[in-house]
């Protein structure tokens, strides 16, 4: 077993399927060693995670929402890995859209419910360069919006 399925396991966390993209883009694409993940929305009982940082949400749930969205992420990740997380290299750049009112201004820590569970898998190749931006919608009403580069190795 890889080192990060044995990480997976013991959180309890089960990757899913590469979703079906919703518009005209493809979920991923390489480019040498880097790969560029499309950005996902926050999804709740695999429906859009609808709500408003500032205005109907706390911090704390945006964080959940920003935490499934990285298990989407690395979903999709494995898909381009070829099923092997145990290629990347490291994750490079997140950047997370947080869907907030004008005056919420933490946008930051809800971005880190993704930067850290990130870290859990992949350890110190999980350490990245991020942004985090507030917006004032996201497509289909989602809190959140993330999307992710990595490198993987040879």
């Amino acid at each position: 077993m890889s080192a990060i399925t044995a990480r997976l396991q013991e959180l309890g966390i089960t990757l899913p399927a590469v979703a079906v993209p919703a518009a005209a883009y493809v979920p991923f694409v390489q480019t040498g060693k880097l790969v560029f993940l499309s950005g996902h929305i926050a999804k709740k009982d695999g429906k859009p995670w609808v709500g408003q940082l500032g205005v109907n949400m706390e911090t704390a749930e945006g964080q959940a929402a920003a935490r499934a969205i990285a298990i989407d992420l690395m979903g999709t990740l494995q898909a381009a890995c070829g099923g092997d997380l145990d290629r990347v290299a490291r994750i490079v750049k997140v950047m997370s859209l947080v869907n907030s009112a004008p005056t919420y201004t933490e946008q930051h820590l809800v971005t880190n419910g993704c930067s850290e569970l990130l870290g859990q898998v992949f350890g110190a190749a999980g350490a990245h360069a991020r942004s985090a931006f507030g917006v004032a919608q996201i497509p289909l009403g989602a809190c959140v919006e993330i999307e992710l580069i990595a490198e993987l190795k040879d």
